[in-house]
C-alpha cells in the first residue's frame, strides 16, 4: 500500500480539508462543538456503561480486573448505498456458510468435487465428527453471524475474518447508540440513522423460527451462559432480559428421555431453543469434554434427536477457521453459482510450501495469524514487530506452519477519534450482525465499529487496547434537518428514527 494515507471515512482521501459532501453535516458538528463538551459528554457514556456493569476481564491478566471497552464519542456513519452493497454481500456470505456447514456435516459434495482439500476439514480440531450426520432444524447453522469487515477506499470492502461461533459485541452496539441518543441528539437531527434497538426482537424472532416442528405457538427459548465470570457475562443477561427469556447455566437444564427441562420453581418446562454462549468442547460432558462443568449432560443427544435447536449450531467453528477463510471466495462461488460480492483479503496459507517461504521472506511486512486464533492474540504485525518477535514468529512458522495463515498488511479506513491530543485519525474495522431463521437471512443495519486508540495502531481488538463506537447507517432519503416522516423519539427509549429499519 506504501505510504498513500489511508481512507478517512469522513474526510476523504490525502490532504483534504473539507468533508466528503454526504457528511458536510458531521464535519460542520465535530467544529462547531467544543473540544471539552465532546470530552464530557464521552466521559458520560462511560460512567453510564460502568454504573450498568458493562465490562470485560482479559483472560489470563490476573491484575486487570473488569473494565469497560473505552466509547468514542464520534460516529462512523455508513451512507444508504454503501449500506446496500454491504448487505447483499454480507447475505451472500452467510447463505454460504450455512450451505458449507450443512455440506461437510453430511453430503461433503465439496469434497468430492475437489474444491477443498479433505484433510483442512478432517485434520481441523473445530471439525466436530459427532455431530456429522445431524442436521439442525430447519437447516440453519450459523443463526447469529459477526463478520468482520475492514475498508481501505471509499469502494472497498473486504472480510476480514468470519464468527460462526458465539459471536459477541451486539450489546455495545446498542448501548452506543442508547448513549449517542441521549449525549449527541442534534446528530438525530441532521441525519435518518436506521434504527438498531430492533434486534433484541429480531434475535427472539429467529430464536422462534428455528424451534423444532411440534413446538407450538409459542416455544420456549432460553440463553445459556457459563456463568458470571464469562467476560461477555453482562451481553449474555442483557440479551435474556431484553428478549423476555430465561437466563440458564448448566444446573438450570436437564435432559430427560432426549428432550431438555429447564427447573423451575414451578416445576419443569420444556426447552425448545437454546442460544448458547458456550464453546463446543464445554456443551455436553458425555459427547465433548469429560471434565465440563459448563454444560448440559444429554444435550447432544437431545439435539440429534431433533427436540431443541441450539443457536448457534455445535460444530460451526470450522467455519471460523482463518484456513478455511482463505478458501471462502471458491466456497461462496461453490454454492451461490457466483462470484462473492465481498471478497477476502489476499491470504497466503503457510501449509503450502510457497506460501510459506513468500511469509517467511516478507514477516515484516505482513500480518501473520493462528488459523484458530482469536482476540488479537498468537498475530504478528510485521511493520511494528521488534527482530525479536519477527524471529519468535519465524520459528513457529517454520515448526508448524499449518497453523497459521498471512495476510498484508492494508491501510485500513479511519475515522475522527477524541484521544488526549484532541481529533485524530484512528484506524477502525466493523462488526455487522446477520441472523439467519427458517425465514431467511437479515442483516441489522449497525453493527459494532472498533477503534485502534492507540496511533497507528491496526489492532482493534478490546482485549488489546482498542476502543468502540456508533456505526450510523444512513436511510434513503436522507434528511438534512427534521421534518415529516424523520422525528426522533424521545431518548427514554432505544428507537432512533420513526420509520426506522433495515
Amino acid at each position: 500500500m506504501g505510504q498513500r494515507p489511508a481512507f478517512d471515512e469522513i474526510m476523504g482521501h490525502g490532504d483534504a480539508t473539507a468533508p466528503r459532501p454526504d457528511l458536510a453535516a458531521l464535519g460542520r458538528w465535530l467544529e462547531t462543538t467544543p473540544d471539552a463538551e465532546l470530552r464530557r459528554r464521552q466521559q458520560a457514556a462511560e460512567t453510564t456503561f460502568r454504573q450498568l456493569g458493562i465490562t470485560f476481564a482479559v483472560y489470563g491478566d490476573n491484575d486487570a480486573g473488569e473494565r469497560i471497552i473505552p466509547f468514542d464519542i464520534v460516529p462512523r456513519v455508513f451512507l444508504h448505498d454503501e449500506w446496500a452493497r454491504l448487505s447483499e454481500g454480507l447475505v451472500q456470505r452467510v447463505d454460504a456458510i450455512n450451505a458449507f456447514l450443512d455440506d461437510i456435516y453430511g453430503a461433503r459434495r465439496i469434497l468430492a468435487e475437489g474444491v477443498l482439500p479433505a484433510d483442512l476439514i478432517f485434520g481441523n480440531p473445530q471439525f466436530r465428527p459427532e455431530i456429522a450426520g445431524i442436521r439442525p432444524p430447519h437447516g440453519v447453522w450459523a443463526h447469529i453471524c459477526g463478520i468482520d469487515l475492514v475498508r481501505t477506499g471509499p469502494d472497498d470492502f473486504f472480510v476480514l475474518e468470519d464468527n460462526a461461533r458465539t459471536p459477541s459485541g451486539v450489546s455495545y452496539m446498542l448501548e452506543n447508540r442508547e448513549a449517542m441518543l441521549r449525549l449527541c441528539p442534534e446528530l438525530f437531527r441532521e441525519f435518518r440513522v436506521a434504527a438498531v434497538d430492533s434486534y433484541p426482537d429480531r434475535l427472539l424472532e429467529t430464536m422462534q423460527s428455528v424451534a423444532p416442528h411440534g413446538a407450538g405457538q409459542n416455544p420456549v427459548c432460553v440463553v445459556l451462559t457459563p456463568g458470571h465470570y464469562n467476560s461477555a457475562y453482562y451481553e449474555h443477561s442483557f440479551l435474556a432480559d431484553t428478549m423476555g427469556v430465561e437466563l440458564v447455566e448448566a444446573a438450570d437444564l436437564v435432559v430427560d428421555d432426549d428432550i431438555v427441562w429447564m427447573r423451575t420453581i414451578a416445576g419443569r418446562v420444556k426447552v425448545d431453543v437454546i442460544y448458547r454462549r458456550i464453546d463446543d468442547d464445554y456443551l455436553d460432558p458425555l459427547v465433548f469434554r469429560p471434565d465440563s462443568t459448563l454444560g448440559v449432560p444429554g444435550l447432544i443427544a437431545a439435539y440429534a434427536a431433533g427436540n431443541v435447536a441450539i443457536m448457534n449450531a455445535p460444530g460451526n467453528g470450522i467455519a471460523d477457521d482463518k484456513a478455511i477463510y482463505s478458501y471462502m471466495p471458491e466456497i461462496v462461488k461453490f454454492y451461490s453459482g457466483g462470484a462473492p460480492k465481498l471478497p477476502n483479503v489476499e491470504t497466503w496459507r503457510c501449509r503450502e510450501p510457497q506460501s510459506l517461504q513468500y511469509v517467511l521472506d516478507h514477516l515484516d511486512e505482513v500480518v501473520v495469524k493462528l488459523v484458530d486464533g482469536s482476540g488479537g492474540y498468537g498475530m504478528l504485525v510485521g511493520p511494528t514487530a521488534s527482530r525479536q518477535e519477527i524471529e519468535d514468529f519465524r520459528a513457529a512458522l517454520i515448526a508448524e506452519p499449518h497453523r497459521y495463515i498471512a495476510q498484508p498488511t492494508l491501510a485500513l479506513s479511519t475515522v475522527p477519534t477524541l484521544v488526549d491530543s484532541g481529533l485524530s485519525p484512528r484506524h477502525v474495522d466493523f462488526r455487522p450482525f446477520v441472523l439467519s431463521g427458517s425465514k431467511g437471512v437479515q442483516v441489522v443495519p449497525g453493527g459494532l465499529t472498533r477503534v485502534a486508540l492507540k496511533e497507528g495502531s491496526l489492532v482493534v481488538n478490546s482485549s488489546q487496547g482498542g476502543g468502540t463506537k456508533d456505526s450510523f447507517v444512513l436511510m434513503a432519503d436522507q434528511a438534512r434537518s427534521m421534518g415529516a416522516g424523520t422525528m426522533t423519539q424521545t431518548m427514554g427509549g432505544m428507537t432512533q428514527t420513526l420509520g426506522g429499519g433495515a
